[in-house]
């Protein structure tokens, strides 16, 4: 029996179906995130979700902390937010003297396992940079030495309501997130009922305290990661479809996919990166042990490729404002052209 580490991975199979069955007893209606951001945990990808305020992102990232196990650290966006106040926490003490001490990033140490970054975009172009350098090299630089951060993974989100005073993420900073994750209000009418009326849900601390610490240990993750993407195999026509696919979306109307009243000739700006391509394959590699499976199977890049390709998918300005409904009726379609090898 392989294993990574000190644990064997039939016994790491235990730990994420308990770990998944937990955080969906802890957050309502959201099954398919919940697999999506495990699949990130487990992939060691950074993870950029979106959706309306209220629909218990925050709730939800404390406690994939909490079963990961390892120190957690947040901090808000604001438009007047400098790259430093990520490293430093500048203040006057007691004695009203100036003090320098560390800021969000450094304070939990070298550990670190999470890092929320909420509301993103009404930071600075400058605050983005400094977080893209942390999310590609998992390191910065404070108080004359590097400081090095193993286990980090960066959670970002979005403010899609206010347009005022925001700055959206250019191209190459989304495409360090391994996903952009979706996260609505729950669509069965039973759990929103739940949630307004049942009181566990009104106590965020106490429902997250309940869940196990560590079911997902943060420091043996690099490892298990490691492990299961030299272990998860992909046959040589599962590598052209990936190929096919990325090709299809790169150039959808050279690949003949048509959709009503769309000029597919114009409709992309450009196409998937190596990096893009890559995210997609080490998720699918993820998903494919999730299910018991030692080989990676068309259904499973159909099953992450929304989420991995989502904000790598650029649209031509004048198709933007239609993105909601043009993207998925476009992989609907490229799905549809590309062929299926035989499983």
């Amino acid at each position: 029996m392989k294993t990574s580490g000190t644990i064997s991975l039939s016994e790491w199979q235990a730990r994420f179906h308990e770990a998944e069955a937990a955080l969906n007893q802890v957050v309502l209606g959201q099954k398919s995130v919940i697999r999506l951001l495990l699949i990130c945990v487990l992939s060691r990808g950074h993870v950029l979700l979106q959706g309306d305020v209220g629909t218990g992102k925050t709730t939800l990232l404390r406690a994939l902390a909490r079963v990961i196990g390892g120190p957690y650290a947040r901090i808000e966006g604001t438009v007047d937010l400098l790259p430093s106040d990520l490293i430093y926490d500048a203040h006057l003490d007691e004695d009203g003297r100036p003090r320098v001490e560390p800021g969000p990033l450094l304070s939990a140490g070298e550990d670190l396992s999470v890092f929320f970054f909420n509301e993103i975009n009404r930071s600075r172009p400058q605050v983005h940079a400094l977080l893209l350098r942390l999310m590609a090299e998992r390191s910065v630089t404070a108080f004359r030495r590097e400081h090095h951060f193993p286990h980090i993974q960066v959670f970002a989100d979005r403010n899609q309501i206010e347009r005022d005073e925001t700055f959206e993420l250019p191209a190459a900073a989304r495409d360090r997130f391994m996903m952009e994750i979706a996260v609505a209000a729950p669509p069965r009418r039973e759990d929103r009922i739940a949630l307004a009326f049942e009181t566990r849900f009104h106590d965020t601390d106490s429902l997250i305290g309940g869940l196990g610490e560590g079911i997902l240990p943060y420091h043996a993750l690099n490892a298990l990661s490691a492990e299961l993407q030299k272990t998860i195999h992909a046959s040589p026509a599962l590598q052209r479809y990936v190929h096919d696919l990325c090709d299809a979306l790169r150039a959808p109307s050279e690949a003949g996919i048509r959709l009503e009243g769309v000029d597919t000739a114009r409709m992309i700006r450009g196409g998937v990166s190596p990096r893009g391509m890559q995210a997609l394959v080490r998720a699918a590699r993820t998903q494919a042990w999730t299910e018991g499976r030692d080989m990676v199977l068309p259904a499973d890049i159909r099953a992450v490729f929304p989420a991995v390709m989502g904000h790598r998918t650029f649209l031509a300005p004048a198709f933007e404002p239609r993105r909601d409904s043009l993207i998925p009726a476009l992989y609907a379609a490229l799905f549809d052209r590309v062929a299926v090898p035989a499983e």
